[in-house]
């Protein structure tokens, strides 16, 4: 055998070789994608046995929640979408990205709160995260809310709030938008006026400095960009 067909061998078997470490990885990742979004339905269906048994007083069973988990704060439900969670909130922005509602590792993570924001009505901007999931699940049909009217609702202990939507869109990367606190009114109205300039689309929701909003975030095209829905509450 001349060395020409033993070079060509070579690079054959190591081309087999690479093809079979790569089908492992890959069945692995596909395996365990499948694994997480299993574990999360399976864990939904749980919570909502827990809901069943709310009281007429509460809007959601807290007490039930927390008892999965302290970081449990309320719930959160998207019109027109599958966004049906109960929310958590941590020290950071990290640690449900990776973690279940019952805060076992998980790469589909969770539906959770900005750990910036305070829940007792001082924060301008509550700031909601979700991993956009290829199935639907968690934050995944958000981008529903680009092209359909939507609603949202969000329970904070006993109190239910709705919020309307005022600006989507799709953006680059940055923090801006995430803004939890604002200095005086004529910053936040600013604020305002540059998210609503956003929006892919006319929205005719007219929102002040005087409000109280919502943004709901999740990642899209492998991490690219964000798609973004702010939403204003409204008095019921």
């Amino acid at each position: 055998m001349n060395i020409t067909n033993k070079i060509k061998i070579c690079i054959f078997f190591s081309i087999c070789i690479i093809c079979v470490f790569l089908t492992i990885f890959l069945g692995k990742k596909i395996w365990t994608w499948h694994k997480d979004n299993n574990y999360n339905e399976k864990l939904m269906n749980k919570i909502n046995q827990i809901e069943t048994m709310k009281t007429d007083d509460n809007p959601i069973n807290i007490e039930g929640l927390t008892d999965i988990n302290t970081d449990a704060v309320g719930w959160i439900k998207v019109e027109n979408t599958n966004i049906d969670y109960p929310l958590v909130q941590t020290s950071n922005n990290d640690f449900y990205l990776k973690h279940s509602f019952d805060k076992s590792e998980n790469g589909a993570g969770w539906i959770f709160v900005d750990y910036r924001n305070k829940l007792n009505h001082n924060d301008k901007n509550i700031v909601i995260y979700g991993h956009n999931r290829r199935d639907g699940s968690m934050f995944g049909t958000l981008k529903e809310a680009l092209s359909k009217e939507t609603k949202i609702e969000l329970v904070l202990g006993k109190e239910i709030q709705k919020y309307e939507v005022f600006s989507v869109y799709t953006i680059e990367k940055e923090d801006y938008y995430l803004s939890t606190r604002f200095d005086d009114n004529e910053e936040f109205e600013h604020y305002l006026n540059t998210i609503k300039g956003r929006s892919i689309k006319p929205l005719n929701v007219d929102v002040t400095a005087e409000d109280t909003i919502l943004t709901l975030s999740t990642c899209a095209n492998n991490n690219d960009y964000r798609v973004v829905v702010h939403a204003k509450k409204i008095n019921v």
